[in-house]
């Protein structure tokens, strides 16, 4: 980077830490499609755009000109869409999109204004202030009424907005568009438009003739135009291209960060020693094994493979190739798959034997599955048709048919798919450079992959996050294939490591990665804790909203303060206002007053005519009575809703006017004030619960061997370092010999092995001397293991379970003890942790239905941390062995 440089996104993420940052506007939450779900990523980015918009010491009196460095995948349209939403409150209505390839313009096209795409961004009914407003594609912003209430997109490709501004043609884009009004560029993969920055010349007519030359004169010709730049690869390294956007880059959301937060799939690269074909069907078999898991979980989910060549010729001819193989395919050629003794491949294979007994509906399935009808070919120009990107954009949808893509280069930008799992390399050559330098056609293949890295939504468990990966934390469960996408290559080392380098670079994967294996101690295994004993756990629930009969109390105070303008002269007296209690219209009556320069009427949302109220009401999906009876079971009607003291009734709306004050005026100034309950019914979302009664599973179904993987092992000692074989000695601890510790290891972070090494000076010699039986159980994320907060019924896995029983003459007592170790610098971001283990020993009970007359208790320690809390632990510690 630059010396003395601060790019803007930096400047941004410090007023975020201090809490600085703008609210997200309204307009965006209530007119985004309702199946969007932001992420914290997103409401960033949002929240960023508005508070430079909105604050001229960061604009520096420049014309707003942004980046979004965001990665594939990641919602770039989705920020277009909330920010067009947006800079119509600003005023604005004409837009500009423009990209580099035709087929990523259809599909935003689409995405923007067809309200029956699957991927529709807009709401069913956009919506200001009570105003319905449509979005209107236009070819042109000629002939558009200034004073239109619509929004109004022209969709062109960067090339033809080039064309159009240097040679203009009847009906084309002129410089003279951007002059008199105020218009948004939204500039999509918009590294392409850098031709000047990266490569400028002396020569002005060479200039004059660039992509970046064009957009910026017209960008340039009215202060008050919007470029808004979204790519997912800005080349920050060259030094010109940072220079441009030192002051320009809103958000740095790159693969990597977008990674790291779990919103993609994990990547593994499949390869083996085997002719193409025999590559092909063993992603078909990978492909059709998803197919069938993500029915076990009951989701409706249908896995893509793409056939990726290098040459047309090519692609043709394993089309044919693929389609004469598949009509000969049979059992033998399926179970001499079994030859390769691969993992994933054995467990595809056996999972559809043991099912079925043979491989025979397997092979049927495949022939079902993967046919012509089923497959698409995109390969060039002969297929870029509209038909074609419609189904290559909507993979995801439950109607389209297709499997399986055949392409070479046309899917390579502006493409992305959820249910894209499989990639297949068929060729074998690779490209690698003297000196280690990564071949360009590897670079272009590693981010056909990051196309298609973006997480397929799913869950397994009610519990699980749907958007985000489940199981790097249990490598060894079969759903994670589910979460996994495959690159089908030869096994060419060279090429290997070549393609890791790639994806190195482009963020997809971790410099290093680290597989960490717990296994259960042979010893516990032939236990009878092991074999017979219980552990407890509680669930989530709904939380009912019988007990509501109110509003928020600031909703039911609040005051709706509006403006209204006129001319100066006489009014008519319109107030007072005479609102009996049938009353359903507004009665304007009294003798001319004398103007006063400043006026203000208020009136409470009750005292207000009902048909005034109701009818403003009526523009709201969310007061229809319908919903609010959801929210509030024990309504009775809409009218006690508007009217109620209880509910909105006391609502006060001042209005501050000039001149005449009309009936509409009030009716906007109502309307302005519903429109803040019904963002506040909107808000009210399904609030949860955990359970207080804990229910029994069986130990051994719960607790297996896993593997985990991590990035960097802590040099320190500390997460990923093994605690047996630990260099640091304030860590290391032999728990081989623990018989107690029921792993392997412990690969846990620096306080975790504190603790273990507390434990075993401290707590071991005092339960061993009242002969007890305890075991200390590393929870390493099991999702069984898992229990939710009585207040809100937020998870919350700890670190480690603690079981102590003690023998009687037929019965046993048992203690289930959950322990918390946490590092100093988040004892007060999880404090509602440490707050709920301490609720437990009061306030949990467990399931007596299989405890057999055995006693069974709950207990929850306070945090233990070394630093700050030892003492405090230590006490509950010794508290509990005395009690036993």
């Amino acid at each position: 980077m630059m010396e003395n440089s601060r790019f803007l996104y930096e400047t941004l993420d410090a007023l975020n830490s201090a809490g600085m940052l703008s609210p997200i506007p309204d307009i965006i939450e209530r007119n985004l499609a309702s199946k969007i779900q932001l992420r914290e990523y997103q409401v960033q980015a949002f929240q960023n755009f508005v508070t430079y918009f909105e604050n001229e010491n960061l604009r520096k009196n420049k014309q707003v000109h942004t980046l979004f460095h965001m990665a594939t995948g990641s919602g770039k349209t989705i920020i277009m869409a909330g920010l067009i939403l947006y800079l119509y409150t600003k005023g604005y209505r004409k837009f500009l999109f423009f990209v580099n390839q035709t087929n990523i313009l259809e599909k935003t096209k689409l995405n923007f204004t067809d309200a029956e795409s699957s991927k529709y961004l807009f709401d069913e009914t956009l919506s200001y202030f009570g105003r319905d407003i449509q979005v209107r594609p236009v070819i042109n912003f000629a002939g558009i009424n200034r004073d239109s209430k619509d929004i109004h997109i022209c969709f062109t490709s960067t090339q033809k907005l080039h064309l159009d501004l240097f040679a203009p043609q009847e009906n084309s884009l002129t410089y003279e568009d951007f002059e008199d009004d105020k218009i948004v560029f939204i500039s999509d993969e918009s590294h392409h438009v850098n031709t000047l920055t990266k490569k400028a010349t002396k020569d002005e007519e060479d200039n004059r003739r660039s992509w970046e030359y064009s957009v910026m004169n017209a960008f340039s010709r009215n202060r008050d135009n919007v470029l808004l730049e979204f790519t997912a690869t800005a080349d920050i390294k060259d030094n010109n291209v940072q220079a441009k956007y030192l002051d320009k880059m809103i958000i740095d959301y790159p693969l990597a960060k977008f990674r790291q937060s779990g919103y993609t799939k994990d990547f593994q690269n499949f390869a083996t020693d085997t002719d193409l074909w025999t590559r092909a069907l063993i992603a078909l078999v990978m492909s059709e094994y998803r197919k069938y898991l993500f029915t076990d979980v009951k989701q409706n989910i249908k896995p893509v493979i793409m056939m990726k060549s290098q040459r047309i010729n090519d692609s043709e001819n394993f089309y044919d190739l693929f389609f004469q193989k598949m009509e000969t395919l049979d059992v033998t050629k399926l179970e001499s798959l079994n030859s390769f003794k691969i993992k994933p491949l054995q467990e595809a294979l056996n999972y559809f034997t043991m099912k079925h007994g043979d491989l025979n509906v397997l092979c049927r399935s495949l022939k079902d599955s993967f046919t012509k009808e089923t497959s698409i070919i995109m390969n060039g120009a002969r297929e870029d048709n509209t038909e074609n990107q419609i189904l290559v954009n909507s993979l995801e949808d439950k109607n389209n048919p297709i499997r399986l893509i055949f392409a070479v280069d046309m899917l390579n930008e502006g493409w992305d798919v959820l249910n894209l799992f499989d990639i297949v390399r068929l060729y074998d050559t690779r490209q690698s450079r003297f000196g280690g330098k990564i071949g360009s056609y590897t670079i272009k293949e590693a981010q056909l992959i990051g196309r298609a890295a973006r997480y397929c939504p799913f869950v397994a468990e009610a519990s699980q996050e749907r958007f985000q990966r489940k199981y790097d934390n249990d490598l060894e469960n079969k759903y994670r294939y589910l979460e996994t996408m495959y690159f089908h290559s030869k096994n060419d080392s060279r090429y290997i490591n070549e393609l890791k380098q790639a994806l190195i670079a482009t963020g997809l994967q971790e410099e290093e990665e680290h597989i960490l294996e717990y296994k259960i101690k042979d010893t516990f295994k032939s236990s009878d804790f092991y074999l017979d004993g219980l552990v407890f756990s509680n669930h989530r629930e709904e939380k009912e909203r019988y007990d509501v009969y109110a509003v928020d109390e600031r909703l039911r105070n609040k005051v709706i303060s509006c403006h209204t303008g006129g001319r100066r002269g006489q009014v008519t007296n319109l107030f007072e206002v005479q609102v009996e209690e049938q009353a359903d219209y507004l009665q304007v009556a009294g003798p001319e007053v004398p103007f006063e320069a400043s006026s203000i009427w208020r009136s409470r949302l009750k005292e207000i005519p009902y048909n005034i109220v109701s009818g403003a009401a009526s523009s709201f999906y969310e007061l229809s009575y319908s919903v609010l009876k959801m929210k509030y079971p024990n309504l009775k009607s809409l009218r006690e809703f508007l009217y109620s003291e209880d509910y909105i009734g006391n609502i006060t709306i001042e209005i501050s006017y000039t001149g005449k004050l009309e009936t509409k005026s009030i009716y906007k100034a109502v309307q302005n004030a519903l429109m803040t309950a019904a963002k506040h019914i909107t808000e009210i979302k399904q609030e949860y619960q955990g359970s207080t009664v804990f229910e029994a599973k069986r130990l051994k179904s719960v607790l297996k061997d896993k593997k985990i993987k991590l990035g960097k092992i802590d040099k320190d000692g500390g997460r990923g370092a093994s605690q047996i074989n630990n260099t640091n000695t304030r860590f290391a601890l032999d728990l081989a010999q623990r018989d107690w510790y029921i792993f392997n290891d412990n690969y846990g972070t620096s306080e975790e092995k504190l603790f273990l090494r507390y434990f075993d000076a401290k707590i071991v010699p005092q339960l061993k001397a009242k002969d007890l039986e305890f075991y200390v159980i590393r929870n390493e994320r099991v999702p069984d293991l898992a229990i939710y907060s009585f207040d809100t019924g937020e998870r919350f896995e700890p670190d480690f379970l603690l079981f102590i029983r003690k023998r009687k003459e037929q019965t046993s007592s048992a203690q289930q003890v959950y322990v918390e170790p946490k590092g100093s610098h988040l004892l007060l971001e999880d404090a509602w942790k440490e707050q709920f283990l301490l609720e437990l020993t009061s306030a949990a009970s467990v399931d007596k239905s299989y405890t057999f007359g055995n006693e069974y208790k709950i207990i929850g320690l306070p945090f233990f941390n070394e630093e700050q809390k030892l003492t405090e632990f230590e006490d509950a510690m010794e508290n509990l062995v005395a009690t036993l």
